[in-house]
């Protein structure tokens, strides 16, 4: 007997109304674009575009499988006691309960026939796959294997001697325990699983300190004992290839690990300080964080001129904005954007945080003399058509891109400053000429990122009339539409936000802020003739639309944003 071929999700979702063909093809090509396996409800989830629970309930009709809210139905310890976290963890599922011979499993994917498999194996039981919510599974295995783990460490016997006693024999020794490397592992895992960009491992004179930075704001986790605060460090420096017994002088390095099937790279930085090293691991994975151009949050009208600025021949564009406002994940979706096999681009950068296929990426190393000023010089004779340097900070750097973007060539960079005309101001203060720069520049662009609400919690409220006054909302912008919040819930950990998207702020270069260049107008007076003469929006302005739409709230703008003067 033949069998029916089965129903496509995609498919099934735009039947039920749940999504529409052209948000179905937009989840097809990214995740096309993305590769590495990544489903196609995961995908449309991560782009906001379906809800968890609607799509819970489309996959068990598709796959013939029953749901399992495991906020109702939790797992049983002994149950869960049998199973490895990693192995918990990679597959993302969760043993349930056991009945006559059956161990019932909640999965993420019911259809992974080697994690039933290499289930069956290990318990030597029968396995009854369930559907879950893969954000819940996450959630619970951790905080059942990670309190686990913590209380097993605290019940040790032996106690770790104070970090300055240590020799390097005894670290090399404690960093090979399997109790530090389930540790380690586990902390980077759970925080790869958060979505977190960095994980803080922080010594205090009592305790240890592990916080994940989530949406741009840092998170306490559960956090192993202090006396094992040296072995931890240890093992994350032997696998950067560090020098574990340097302890006294700062660090960096890098290391690259696998986890749920997909290749991540982490920048690892220690500083000493009073009672220990301090460490940081910034997480660079690609599949979340090099976005498409329509992923970044622009209003339509940003949107459509930055797309056109970026498609110019030659010319100076420069994202501006404070360390971890987004600039870097906008250069790289803007090159995604322009990128064609008929021009070639060539990037220095420092340092190279995600590989771009077919991009020519360079690393700074000031210690051996390649600097950006000294790449760049090189980069000019390699003939590229689109040129992106990471930063840049100095005078020599802003002549050569100058030079580059006078002699045909388009060259991307980013800035530290405060809005988009104050990227004038910063160049003047580098002591590049202003007739030079109202030649070469076309574009600046200002960015911050605010936090999203999320989708499964939010609902409306009632603000206060001083609190609207400060973002320069009236009634009639309402229009009788409230206002949405995130009260918390399981799926955004009980924060109210899921997600971040940009605040912009874009200003194009005409005839008459040629002459305001040239004449060195302040910025402040250019950003009025931009308001009044383009309409150019404030990152403010660009803030106070997405409070409207109800994905975000006025704090999360005021957050990031100065407040401006507004007339009511």
């Amino acid at each position: 007997m033949l069998k029916l071929k089965r129903a496509l999700l995609g498919e099934m979702l735009v039947e039920e109304g749940l999504i529409t063909a052209e948000q179905r093809d937009i989840a097809l090509n990214e995740q096309r674009r993305i590769g590495g396996g990544k489903r196609l409800g995961e995908i449309l989830v991560n782009l906001r575009m379906v809800t968890e629970p609607n799509l819970l309930r489309i996959l068990s009709r598709q796959l013939e499988c029953p749901v399992v809210d495991l906020n109702q139905l939790p797992p049983q310890r002994d149950v869960l006691d049998r199973i490895p976290s990693e192995f918990a963890l990679r597959y993302q599922l969760l043993p349930l309960h056991q009945t006559d011979g059956t161990l019932f499993v909640a999965m993420a994917d019911p259809l992974d026939i080697h994690a039933i498999d290499d289930l069956h194996l290990l318990t030597g039981l029968d396995i009854s796959p369930m559907l879950a919510s893969a954000n819940e599974i996450r959630r619970i295995g951790e905080q059942f294997y990670l309190s686990r783990m913590i209380q097993g460490v605290q019940e040790a016997e032996r106690a770790v001697e104070d970090d300055e006693s240590l020799d390097v024999a005894d670290l090399q020794k404690m960093a090979k325990e399997e109790l530090v490397i389930q540790m380690v592992n586990l902390i980077i895992n759970q925080a790869i699983q958060d979505r977190a960009s960095d994980i803080h491992v922080e010594p205090f004179e009592k305790e240890l300190r592990v916080r994940y930075r989530v949406d741009g704001v840092l998170h306490e986790v559960n956090s192993p004992p202090k006396r094992y605060h040296a072995a931890i460090v240890s093992r994350i420096k032997i696998l950067a290839d560090l020098n574990i017994a340097e302890r006294r002088l700062p660090q960096d390095g890098r290391m690259r690990i696998r986890s749920a099937g997909r290749q991540i790279d982490l920048r690892i930085s220690t500083v000493p300080t009073v009672y220990g090293e301090s460490l940081v691991m910034r997480i660079l994975d690609k599949q979340t964080a090099v976005l498409g151009l329509t992923e970044l949050g622009m209003e339509q009208i940003v949107f459509q001129k930055f797309r056109r600025l970026i498609q110019e021949p030659h010319g100076i564009i420069l994202v501006t904005g404070p360390t971890g406002s987004g600039k870097t994940t906008t250069l790289y979706a803007a090159l995604s954007e322009i990128y064609s096999t008929e021009k070639k681009i060539i990037t220095v950068e420092d340092p190279v945080e995600y590989q771009l296929n077919g991009v020519n990426q360079i690393q700074v190393h000031p210690q051996i003399g390649l600097t950006f000023a000294s790449g760049l010089r090189s980069i000019v004779r390699q003939d590229p058509d689109i040129i992106m340097v990471g930063e840049i900070r100095d005078h020599e750097t802003v002549e050569i891109s100058i030079h580059a973007a006078l002699t045909g060539h388009l060259v991307l960079s980013t800035l530290h400053t405060n809005d988009a005309a104050g990227a004038i101001s910063r160049l003047l203060d580098m002591d590049a000429e202003p007739y030079l720069i109202a030649s070469s520049l076309i574009g600046t662009v200002a960015q911050r990122l605010v936090r999203i609400n999320c989708r499964a919690c939010r609902e409306p409220y009632d603000e206060k009339p001083e609190v609207l006054r400060d973002i320069g909302i009236d009634s009639a912008m309402l229009n009788g539409k409230p206002l949405m919040r995130a009260k918390g819930c399981p799926e955004c950990r009980g924060v109210g936000f899921k997600g971040r998207s940009g605040i912009y702020e874009m200003l194009t270069v005409d005839e008459q802020i040629r002459r305001m260049i040239v004449e060195r107008t302040p910025a402040t007076l250019i950003k009025q003739y931009a308001q009044q003469t383009h309409g150019m929006v404030s990152m403010l302005q660009d803030g106070r639309a997405k409070v409207l739409k109800g994905e975000t709230t006025i704090q999360e703008v005021l957050r990031v944003c100065q407040r401006e003067d507004f007339e009511m």
